[in-house]
């Protein structure tokens, strides 16, 4: 496990993810910050999860689209594979590397909070966008989660 510093850039070779990141709360309504809307917006950190490399889920955000219906940051998620690496830059220079464990699609009525959110044993990534567009309603009913474990 690393010490803790704040996440400034994700790299994802198997997909050619480049971004930076963002670092986002949450809402007076107590719901994440999502983040903002231009096209390829950045991807961001979760501000109450660890740093990633410190014990336990540190949780990244990213749309899977863009404005326009372009494709977003985190759009090749489901193309992960496990053993997949993660590199996270940090600010104290090192850079966190993970390696993709699974993916798992979730109904946003039955997000399993504890299981992406709660404590691990071990440094822990979580990589969370939007899935299952309805285009009835124009908008997304899942949710897609990459579970990622410290490598390096």
């Amino acid at each position: 496990m690393l010490a803790p510093s704040a996440p400034v850039s994700l790299s994802i070779p198997a997909t050619g993810t480049e971004s930076r990141l963002l670092h986002l709360g949450l809402r007076e309504d107590g719901s994440l910050e999502v983040p903002p809307e231009p096209p390829g917006s950045p991807a961001s950190w979760y501000t109450g999860s660890p740093t990633p490399g410190e014990r336990g889920p540190a949780v990244l955000l990213g749309h899977v689209n863009a404005t326009g219906g372009g494709e977003g940051v985190f759009a090749g998620l489901r193309n992960l594979v496990p053993g997949d690496r993660l590199e996270i830059a940090r600010e104290d220079g090192t850079t966190a590397v993970f390696s993709v464990d699974r993916g798992e699609q979730y109904g946003k009525d039955e997000f399993p909070t504890l299981a992406v959110y709660g404590n691990t044993a071990g440094a822990e990534l979580r990589l969370i966008t939007c899935d299952g567009f309805d285009p009835a309603t124009g908008t997304f009913d899942d949710n897609y989660v990459v579970y990622a474990s410290l490598s390096g």
